[in-house]
Order: structure tokens, then C-alpha cells, then sequence
């Protein structure tokens, strides 16, 4: 499990949220690849009509195994965002990032996914909902969030048109934060300055795209604006996250250019003769 704070409750909460839906799995899941036969997924540069094998809907997509396998947006993360969106309604934690942590955390989540754009809306939502500054951030509004979200957030759309969907997400949860809406003043212009600069921090680390060290930015960058322009404080405990997600990562982790990679202990005894317990005596 990563590296951060949470409380007994929140691990409470999410224990029974997995045993309530018959989703605790072993971690040893492979979700980074194709869910039928863990091959390989081809990222498409133009879309081709396939067929979802779970719902046998028909979609243009841009994502599919080589074996000739396809699951849609809907079902690829359907497991775990059950979770999510149980977990942003009943979490009281007024931490995002722990909050995002511990869905990051749920075995069945895939590795690369727009499920983390949900991750990203639910987790600001929640902490604000249960900050002194939640009186209008109810379970409608919650709602409203992740289906902004999802008009927003379609698979490999990062590399399709540039647009992650983590920065519409914290910008759905501003829009609505701020009543903003098409038409509107300063509200609106304060949600594209919020989505402008939560991209340019998704730039930042990409190369290749991690959706993880993504919603960790957009987070940073909300919790940031919130408090300079409305004096919101959200309070995050563990802003030295450390990620132990590296190895499932299909198209190669950066690593030690990526702020939340896990950095190999040193032997600082590694080739020196020093012997604990002996005492070198110099004349």
C-alpha cells in the first residue's frame, strides 16, 4: 500500500465498501494490460469500431489488445470506481491526496486509466464536503462532479488531444464550488486559470503518461488555489508521497524523474572495511 496518512475510520470504510461489493481481490491482479489475457495494449492513433466483450456495446476506440480484445471506458474500471464514488461519499477525511491515496490503493483499480480522473474529483470533493467550507457540497453535488468528469475523461484522450482528464475533473469541482457556469464572470475565469495551471503540472510529468503522478499534481495544484484565492485550507498531512506503483506500469515508469518514485536505499557500508563493534586505533 503507498506511503501516506489515512485515519482508522477511512480503513474501516474502505474494508467494508470492498467486502459490501464483493471486490477484495488479490493485489497480485494484473491491471496494467489487457484484462482477458494480459497482453499488451495498442494505442491507436486513428479510432476503429469494436465491440466492449462485457456489455457488447459498440464504441470508436482508440485502445485495444492485439488478440483482438476491447473493454469501453464503462466497464474497464467499473469494479473500482463503485469504490470510488462510495468512498467520496463516505469518507470524513479533509485530506485530498489521502483521500485519492486510498482509492489508489484498491487492487482492482487499473494501472493506466481515466477511473483516476474520478479519483481526482471525488477526493477534492470529499475534503471540502467535510472542511468548515462544505455547508453547499452534498451528495447532489458529489454527483454532479463525477458526471462533469465523465464527459471529459475518455481513455488515451491524454495523448489524443492533450487533455488530461484529472484537469477537467478539479475544474468541475471549482466550477461547481464557485457556482461557475458558461457566461459567468470571475467564477468561470478562476476555473480556467485552475485547469490551466493543474495541466501545465500534468505536463510536467509526463513522458510517459502516469495517471497516478497525475491526479497527485492536480491535487497539489487545487489544494494550492484554494487556499491563495478563498482562504480554504485543506489540510494535507503527507505531502511526501512515495509511489509503489512503478513496476506495473506498461510503458515504463520515468522513474527518477517523476517527484513520487521510490528511490533504491544505499548501502552506506558498501565497500568499506569498517566492522561494527571494532574501534580503529590510529598511532
Amino acid at each position: 500500500m503507498p506511503i501516506f496518512c489515512i485515519g482508522r475510520r477511512d480503513i474501516g470504510i474502505v474494508i467494508g465498501v470492498l467486502q459490501r461489493y464483493n471486490l477484495i481481490m488479490s493485489a497480485a491482479k494484473k491491471t496494467e494490460n489487457c484484462m482477458a489475457c494480459r497482453s499488451k495494449l495498442d494505442y491507436l492513433e486513428k479510432a476503429e469500431d469494436l465491440v466492449c466483450m462485457y456489455c457488447g456495446a459498440g464504441h470508436q476506440g482508440h485502445v485495444k489488445c492485439p488478440q483482438g480484445h476491447f473493454v469501453c471506458d464503462a466497464c474497464h474500471g467499473k469494479d473500482a470506481r463503485m469504490v470510488i464514488e462510495e468512498l467520496a461519499r463516505t469518507s470524513r477525511s479533509q485530506d485530498p491526496v489521502a483521500i485519492a491515496e486510498l482509492m489508489m490503493s484498491h487492487p482492482g483499480l487499473p494501472m493506466l486509466s481515466c477511473d483516476h480522473a474520478f479519483i481526482a474529483a471525488g477526493a477534492l470533493m470529499a475534503a471540502l464536503r467535510n472542511s468548515p467550507y462544505g455547508s453547499k457540497i452534498g451528495e447532489a453535488e458529489i454527483s454532479e462532479a463525477f458526471a462533469r468528469t465523465a464527459k471529459q475523461a475518455h481513455g488515451g484522450y491524454c495523448g489524443l488531444t492533450g487533455v488530461c482528464g484529472v484537469a477537467p475533473a478539479i475544474g468541475a469541482c471549482f466550477s461547481i464550488f464557485l457556482g461557475a457556469r458558461c457566461g459567468s464572470d470571475r467564477e468561470q475565469r478562476i476555473v480556467m486559470e485552475t485547469v490551466t495551471a493543474a495541466s501545465g503540472a500534468i505536463a510536467d510529468l509526463t513522458g510517459p503518461s502516469c495517471c497516478k503522478a497525475y491526479v497527485r499534481s492536480g491535487l497539489a495544484v487545487a489544494v494550492a488555489v484554494f487556499a491563495e484565492k478563498f482562504g480554504v485550507v485543506l489540510p494535507v498531512k503527507d505531502v511526501s508521497i512515495v509511489c509503489v506503483h512503478a513496476a506495473q506500469h506498461p510503458h515504463g515508469c520515468r522513474e527518477e524523474r517523476c517527484p513520487y518514485f521510490r528511490k533504491p536505499s544505499k548501502d552506506i557500508f558498501a565497500g568499506n572495511t569498517f566492522v561494527a563493534g571494532v574501534t580503529a586505533c590510529v598511532t
